[in-house]
């Protein structure tokens, strides 16, 4: 069994709520995480790159990682929190996920620092001094579109020895970096990429830090649970079902844009976003509108 099985399954990066004047909508994060639960979704990762961590402070960051643990211990069930805790400080990262550690999540989302492009070196000696400090799950994330820099899976690999780093989220695009890191090390895989989770499981990764989840967590889950009971004709009927939905999410303008804009077509937040996020433009919302009425949704 691979290191970070705690979270093979569903795990919904959440957005996060915010008011029409660009507060943190806490009523609203506890009715999503509600929904969640009522869905049964596995693991909700608050503070993520859909949760708009870029542009929160300090301050609002720790509370939405208390907020959302506190909701989802209260809800009763077996729902999991991975907050995201990631920084291009090495300092900061290490108090985000002491945080996360004493508020009582499962693991921690842990981004590769981004802006100041470090050596592969200076990824090893990041994730070892995080991993060294806090005795929490850690959950890498490698997403070089947004950082810039790829953590190599040679990398990778070497940082799965450490006994707190015990996955992987994707979002590289890449099926041969995947397939090096599920044959070099023993660290979990999951999918950051919805339209990439099919091909993913293929190769042997566990489940998928998902964002179009935000509005069909219940058919992402459905692919996940037919792909596990070896129904793999069902699984690719609901690939192909998810596929255009899963596409406009990261493709008609950067995420969260669209998936706010899902959000608020269907009822279910009013599509805030805080700058430099702007609104989806006619064209996307049209596109949008589209496909969400062929998958059913409007």
């Amino acid at each position: 069994m691979r290191k970070g099985e705690l979270f093979r399954g569903q795990t919904v990066a959440i957005v996060t709520p915010l008011t029409d004047a660009g507060d943190i909508d806490f009523p609203g994060l506890d009715r999503l995480i509600d929904w969640h639960a009522e869905q049964g979704t596995d693991c909700l990762a608050p503070m993520g790159t859909t949760g708009e961590s870029p542009t929160v402070d300090h301050d609002e960051h720790r509370k939405v990682i208390r907020a959302t643990i506190a909701r989802v211990r209260r809800s009763g069930g077996s729902m999991k929190v991975m907050p995201g805790t990631g920084s291009n400080s090495t300092r900061e990262a290490i108090s985000l996920t002491k945080f996360a550690r004493d508020e009582g999540a499962d693991g921690a989302l842990m981004v590769g620092p981004y802006y100041n492009k470090p050596t592969q070196e200076g990824y090893l000696k990041h994730f070892f001094a995080v991993g060294d400090a806090v005795a929490l799950p850690i959950v890498l994330y490698n997403i070089p579109g947004r950082t810039a820099s790829n953590i190599l899976p040679e990398t990778i690999c070497r940082l799965g020895e450490h006994p707190s780093i015990v996955a992987v989220k994707e979002a590289t695009g890449s099926m041969d970096q995947s397939s090096q890191i599920l044959a070099g090390s023993n660290l979990t895989v999951l999918s950051g990429d919805d339209s990439l989770t099919l091909p993913l499981l293929a190769l042997g990764a566990s489940g998928v830090v998902s964002v179009v989840g935000n509005i069909v967590p219940k058919d992402v889950r459905s692919l996940l649970d037919a792909f596990a009971k070896g129904d793999y004709e069902a699984a690719r009927a609901l690939h192909y079902k998810l596929f255009a939905l899963c596409r406009d999410m990261l493709g008609l303008a950067t995420n969260p844009i669209p998936i706010k804009a899902a959000m608020q077509m269907l009822g279910r937040g009013n599509g805030a976003l805080r700058l430099p996020m702007t609104p989806l433009d006619a064209a996307g919302m049209t596109k949008l509108r589209a496909t969400l009425s062929q998958y059913g949704l409007l």
